[in-house]
């Protein structure tokens, strides 16, 4: 078997088969084919898809390209994935309140990939915090702190890690198939046996309708059920950022703030729906409202703080930022955006804001660069708000003047006001698991 003809397979819109599919899988694994004809590969998948099937066995290929974790972890080993936004940081908010909570979770994190974030990324910007670990150290912190996040180990889902860096760099990222395929296998290769999944829809998100997210979503429960793993998703929005703040150290101070009871706001509303579900699926809560109270309680009490500077201090990172967020690394030119004029903000862009961050540093162009963990900026205002003519809408955190001229134009261009009010972006559309589809409003 050859690369050319899996590619010619593919190209001409036939179902591959799982030899063709192994063969793939760990060709990109094992690096005996280059990263251009995996660039061919995943460029006909994109344009011609992968049936459920298809989608099945490049999932199990990809998990099995390396180790397969069975970890130990004192309780049911708990995961969840977002499938990518901007100003996202609920992974570094529902971690520790739910290790707080009883719960192990186990979570290998991506990169930034597109416009969207990636949470190992916003931990690199902790001093001293490693998020490479081996396989046991990163089982033994779960089952002593209850949660630790790092990056895909060398020796798990191999084949996906070099998927995932082509596909941010191919214009290959929206491919449903592609996107399923990558979240299960990590998700499957560490071990995980519940499986939360973050789906999001709107301009900031991958999937830009909801039927395009129910689509993913039920492809990913579809998964679930074909190899025997039980996994559900909620349907979130993205309609602008998430949190309030957009680059790696920025989000860990709002991540940090939510924890000390700070701060309210979207960004932990959807952390508390996420996290309730985690506790549901390891049996640590009977409903959702008793779900919900525990984590409240986890923040009224300072106990998931606790957890996440225990975390921290486990993977060699400063705890101290979870005291005094300054420590995190700061921008050298810091300035705000006025607004050109008065009106209703009604619409942003959220592509546009995760490229404008990107182009300042806290996201990479290509696979090898550098991310800049200080810049970054906070959006004051949020769909649905007024906003006056010279009122500040955000703030840049820049590493100089010219950085920031090009950010405050991009920023300006994805932001839409209007004389008419717009009603709030919507945070919760629904629910997606073995049972169906259930429609939540929130």
């Amino acid at each position: 078997m050859d690369i050319l003809s899996v590619i010619e397979h593919k190209k001409k819109n036939m179902a591959l088969t799982e030899e063709e599919i192994r063969f793939f899988a760990q060709g990109a694994a094992d690096g005996t084919i280059p990263d251009y004809q995996l660039a061919a590969l995943l460029m006909a998948i994109r344009l011609n898809g992968m049936t459920m099937q298809e989608t099945a066995w490049l999932t199990d290929c990809m998990a099995r390209s390396g180790a397969m974790l069975q970890p130990d972890v004192g309780g049911i080993p708990l995961d969840k994935h977002s499938t990518g936004g901007v100003g996202d940081t609920t992974t570094l908010v529902l971690a520790p309140l739910v290790a707080a909570c009883g719960g192990k979770v186990l979570k290998m994190s991506g990169r930034g990939l597109g416009h969207t974030g990636g949470t190992v990324d916003k931990l690199e910007s902790i001093p001293g915090m490693q998020v490479e670990l081996d396989e046991e150290t990163f089982v033994d912190i779960v089952r002593r702190v209850g949660c630790c996040v790092v990056g895909q180990s060398k020796n798990l889902a191999p084949a996906d890690k070099r998927l995932y860096a082509l596909r941010d760099v191919t214009g290959t990222v929206d491919s449903v198939p592609l996107i399923a395929s990558s979240i299960l296998s990590k998700k499957f290769a560490s071990g995980a046996k519940a499986i939360v999944l973050d789906v999001k829809v709107g301009s900031g998100a991958l999937m830009p309708t909801l039927d395009d997210a129910i689509r993913l979503a039920k492809t990913m429960v579809e998964i679930g059920k074909i190899l025997h793993r039980p996994v559900s998703c909620v349907i979130s929005g993205m309609e602008e950022p998430l949190g309030s703040r957009v680059g790696n150290a920025l989000e860990v101070k709002e991540a940090v703030e939510i924890l000390q009871g700070k701060v309210q706001g979207p960004l932990k509303d959807v952390a508390l729906f996420l996290g309730s579900r985690m506790l549901l699926n390891a049996s640590l809560a009977k409903t959702a409202n008793e779900a919900t109270e525990k984590l409240a309680h986890a923040i009224e009490t300072g106990a998931g703080l606790e957890k996440l500077k225990e975390m921290i201090r486990a993977q060699g990172g400063m705890p101290d930022v979870c005291d005094n967020v300054v420590l995190l690394p700061t921008a050298p030119c810091i300035r705000p955006v006025l607004s050109p004029e008065s009106g209703w903000l009604s619409a942003t862009d959220g592509v546009a804001l995760g490229m404008a961050a990107q182009k300042m540093g806290a996201g990479r162009m290509t696979k090898d660069d550098v991310i800049d963990p200080a810049v970054g900026f906070i959006m004051k205002k949020r769909i649905g708000d007024w906003v006056e003519k010279g009122e500040e809408i955000a703030i840049l955190h820049a590493c100089g003047t010219a950085s920031a001229d090009e950010a405050e134009k991009n920023i300006l261009a994805a932001l839409s006001l209007s004389p008419v009010p717009a009603p709030p972006s919507r945070l919760i559309y629904a629910l997606v698991d073995e049972n169906g589809v259930q429609e939540i409003n929130l």
